[in-house]
């Protein structure tokens, strides 16, 4: 994979395959059909907090790793250097996550990019937390984005997010009983981000002590 010397590293648990929301249906079978066309492509999608936008260009990136195509993927919420998107247009696949994020130099280089990938067949993925015109952005950059293929992404309900976290739970064999999602819906967070960190520190308590995630033990690590 090009990575071009970045740290960046993928989570091999956001694939495409177990990205959930019955509405997100609509994006996964556009993306199914990107790998199919020889064209160039341009996709924004956005969305909110946790609303799965890394989960998305991630399963992305892995779905084109799984076809040997060249890809990268650059999470523009972290520091970089300048010319970070240099010849990225020779590659299959382009995943820019959290544009919104873009300093100056970088929306300069990614409307460079954008014109570039036309004459080329790159996938160009990219995803923000809203609408490219109500984005902080150079204005030409804002209206090459809002000619891309746009999508929604739906936020996710609690049962939903029970599904994101049990998925988790399933790969690390723990079942985990429903009236303690419902504490942690309650009485901690229900935010996906915050649930999912608080679980990883509650695996590693019961880990320790040789016991299930319960309810007491959330009132244990997490204070609550």
């Amino acid at each position: 994979m090009n990575q071009l010397g970045l740290p960046f590293s993928l989570d091999s648990k956001m694939l495409l395959d177990n990205f959930v929301g019955k509405k997100n249906q609509q994006i996964l079978d556009f993306i199914s059909q990107l790998s199919t066309q020889k064209a160039p492509s341009v996709v924004y999608v956005y969305g909110g907090k946790s609303s799965g936008r890394t989960h998305l260009l991630q399963g992305c990136a892995f779905a084109a790793l799984k076809e040997k195509l060249e890809v990268t993927y650059i999470d523009f919420n972290q520091d970089l250097p300048d010319g970070v998107m240099d010849n990225l247009e020779s590659l299959d696949w382009v995943c820019l996550d959290n544009v919104n994020c873009l300093n100056e130099n970088q929306q300069q280089e990614l409307f460079d990019l954008y014109n570039r990938s036309v004459q080329t067949q790159v996938k160009l993925i990219m995803s923000g937390d809203a609408l490219p015109t109500e984005l902080n952005l150079l204005k030409d950059l804002k209206t090459r984005l809002s000619l891309a293929t746009i999508f929604h992404l739906e936020s996710l309900d609690d049962d939903s997010k029970k599904e994101v976290i049990q998925s988790k739970m399933k790969n690390r064999n723990i079942a985990i009983e429903n009236k303690v999602y419902d504490y942690l819906f309650k009485y901690y967070s229900r935010n996906l981000t915050d649930l999912l960190k608080a679980i990883d520190c509650l695996d590693e308590a019961s880990l320790q002590q040789k016991n299930n995630i319960t309810i007491p033990l959330i009132k244990q690590v997490l204070s609550i």
